[in-house]
């Protein structure tokens, strides 16, 4: 079943032991070679498919499959993988031959400085971005020189190594935004674009669902209207200039791209999946899916 893994429960699932809190207003960081941690987790190799309540950044060494939201993507040696709290993932090895570095920050550790950074606004961490880039053997020693950098300080007794770290987290960040295409990276400044990706985020928002009684609270074009506080003419008009798509149709898809997440990597019956996004009757349900995918909900989960 799908769930949020808390940071406790990441230390938990691979037998480490949980290091001495830092301060609080510091946040969490922690870095780890992934050679040591595929040993010491050695009953625990392939990750759960779940959200976490943290962000990941990864270096992968080593053949892979990633389950990424709705995606399957085939890592054939080395690349780099930036996860974030919004979308549920997982990575699964291929062979024994795994190595690499990654770390795992929480949100407020990288947000000390006040300067009004959103890591989810970030094209590395947005929903529906590319989160996972392949290399070439000079980008690997780049970002291994990073995270060399990064076991060094954490070491230290430098009163300021939590800001230095800091930094060599935002220097991997700029590293993956630089192997983005262009055209990802322009700031959104219209109007238009800007009420766009509210309703993108706001969406986002809503999944992964968890529980099977947990239940979509936005369902409706009026309701993400309501909750923006715009008219739902204005925020239809919007999306259709911006996206292309109706208001309903971007849900719809959305609900439809959730679905079958909760077919292949839960054991949810079909009508606590139906019920959880949203559906009063399994049938309604089954009727959009299949008009979607051409297949019934158990067709899909075959």
């Amino acid at each position: 079943m799908a769930k949020s893994a808390t940071i406790e429960q990441f230390y938990k699932d691979t037998s480490m032991l949980i290091p001495e809190p830092v301060k609080k207003e510091v946040g969490h960081f922690n870095i780890f070679r992934t050679d040591e941690l595929y040993r010491l987790a050695a009953k625990n190799r392939v990750m759960p498919y779940n959200r976490r309540a943290y962000y990941k950044i990864s270096l992968i060494i080593g053949r892979n499959r990633a389950e990424y939201a709705d995606k399957v993507i085939d890592i054939p040696n080395n690349a780099l993988l930036f996860a974030t709290p919004l979308i549920p993932y997982n990575y699964v090895p291929q062979d024994e031959n795994q190595a690499g570095f990654f770390c795992i920050f929480s949100e407020d550790f990288l947000t000390q400085d006040n300067s009004g950074v959103r890591l989810r606004e970030l094209p590395v961490f947005k929903p529906g971005g590319n989160p996972i880039f392949f290399l070439t053997d000079e980008q690997i020693e780049d970002i291994k020189y990073i995270f060399r950098k990064m076991f060094r300080e954490i070491e230290s007794d430098y009163a300021y190594k939590y800001d230095l770290l800091r930094n060599y987290v935002i220097e991997l960040i700029h590293f993956g935004q630089k192997l983005q295409p262009a055209t990802s990276l322009f700031t959104e400044t219209n109007a238009y674009k800007r009420v766009s990706a509210l309703f993108i985020e706001l969406l986002e928002r809503q999944f992964p669902v968890e529980p099977p009684h947990q239940k979509l609270n936005l369902r409706s074009a009026k309701d993400y209207a309501d909750q923006l506080s715009i008219h739902v003419n204005y925020l239809n008009k919007v999306l259709k200039e911006i996206t292309g798509k109706t208001t309903t149709e971007l849900i719809t898809e959305r609900i439809v791209k959730e679905s079958k997440i909760l077919l292949k990597h839960t054991d949810w019956n079909v009508s606590e999946i139906a019920y959880s996004l949203g559906f009063e009757e399994a049938s309604h349900f089954n009727n959009l899916f299949k008009k979607h995918t051409a297949l019934s909900p158990r067709a899909f989960r075959a």
